[in-house]
């Protein structure tokens, strides 16, 4: 009798020979870091006292998601790990992603258990537990003991509940909490106007340097995927692909995370369909279903209500497309009218005026602020940054399960 597994399980892929490279938290070689030289030079220029044993100079990074600061900012500290090791200093580097480790002992958790080496120190450091001032404590001799440099890259540093552990990490020498070791902190934000609202301490000693990552353009983004297209068999990619690609991206969003996004997800279309060649119409599906999945991620695990504001926001995008924004008692009338199609209680207006900067705060929405005179006073205007039909799909398959 055959093995009915053999017709189930394709053994060779047909279209992907290496599909890893498509993958987002792929950190790829130097030769595939495309369009980021000067950011990359200037980066390195900034650390490049620790490679000595001296003190790197604190770095804020800006730009919009998938611009490739997080890329450039690992890759930069990997090289310098390496290059001091050649000049006979111990370096590190700890990343952070502040967007999972909101509060300062998240963040200093994941440091100190990131540069950790218990044989050699001796030191525990427990996922929890502790109080914060004792993984700082801990922090702190495991850096003297093992380092002469540390690199802390924190990622999404917008995210971060507070600036406390801001002020630690770019005071720690200074206020004597290290003695041996020497501590930079490179900072990354998708929010340019961030710096606004730091403490000012903090600011004056973390933003030595700034660097604003601009987006990718057309040709920038046909360079990262070409410099990726090994991922795919030989012959499997049409040659009109790519350049489809790159051309929608750079015209929404110049986003090479998303860039990357549709040409995977273009390629298992191709598999799905059983095609042999991954043509430049499977591109225009495959932008559908990347915004889809993506916002998909982004709402995982909100509430109904939360889900019934950003619905109201979606039907008046869709109704009066020629307006940018809607006021918050216009969101409000529309959202008690999807509550009761659901059957269910409506929430207070103060109340989804903080949905409505939860959702601000995840880059769902943008806020405004408006002047309306003497007469009306001041008032805010929302405006969807998702596709209104992507966002109105996925809620409306929420509400269905």
């Amino acid at each position: 009798m055959p093995n009915a597994s053999d017709d189930l399980f394709t053994r060779e892929d047909p279209i992907f020979a290496n599909k890893e490279l498509l993958e987002i938290n792929h950190l790829p070689g130097e030769g595939r870091i495309v369009g980021r030289d000067d950011e990359i030079s200037s980066l390195a220029t900034a650390v490049n006292p620790a490679i000595f044993g001296q003190s790197p100079s604190n770095v804020l990074i800006y730009g919009k998601t998938g611009t490739g600061k997080s890329l450039c900012a690992k890759y930069v500290s990997q090289r310098l790990v390496e290059t001091a090791e050649e000049e006979g200093v111990k370096a590190t580097f700890a990343y952070v992603d502040c967007a999972q480790d909101t509060t300062e002992t998240q963040a200093v958790q994941t440091i100190a258990d990131s540069v950790n080496e218990t044989a050699v120190t001796g030191i525990k450091v427990p996922d929890k537990g502790l109080s914060t001032s004792t993984y700082y404590k801990r922090l702190w001799r495991i850096l003297d003991s093992l380092y002469d440099v540390v690199l802390i890259i924190l990622d999404e540093i917008d995210k971060l509940s507070d600036d406390d552990i801001l002020m630690q990490l770019s005071r720690a020498g200074e206020a004597g909490k290290i003695a041996g070791c020497k501590l930079g902190v490179i900072g990354i934000s998708n929010k340019i106007q961030y710096k606004d609202r730091m403490d000012e301490r903090v600011k004056s000693s973390l933003c030595e340097r700034e660097f604003v990552f601009p987006p990718y353009d057309a040709n920038q983004l046909r360079d990262i995927m070409d410099a990726r297209s090994d991922a795919f068999r030989d012959g499997v990619l049409d040659p009109s692909t790519i350049p489809r690609a790159a051309a929608l991206a750079a015209r929404e969003h110049g986003d090479a995370r998303k860039a990357i996004d549709i040409l995977r997800y273009a390629g298992e279309i191709a598999q799905s369909m059983g095609a042999s060649t991954v043509r430049e119409n499977f591109v225009t599906q495959a932008r559908q279903r990347a915004e889809t999945d993506r916002f998909r991620e982004l709402i995982r695990g909100s509430t109904p209500h939360s889900r019934y504001v950003l619905q109201a926001l979606a039907i008046l995008s869709l109704s009066n497309q020629q307006q940018d924004g809607f006021r918050t008692s216009r969101v409000y009338e529309v959202y008690e009218n999807i509550c009761r199609q659901q059957g269910s209680d409506s929430l207070s207006l103060r109340r989804v005026r903080d949905l409505l900067k939860e959702h601000a705060f995840l880059d769902i929405i943008e806020q405004s602020k408006h002047s309306g005179g003497s007469a009306e006073g001041s008032y805010t205007k929302h405006q969807l940054l998702e596709d209104p039909d992507v966002v109105k799909d996925v809620l409306t398959e929420n509400t269905d399960t």
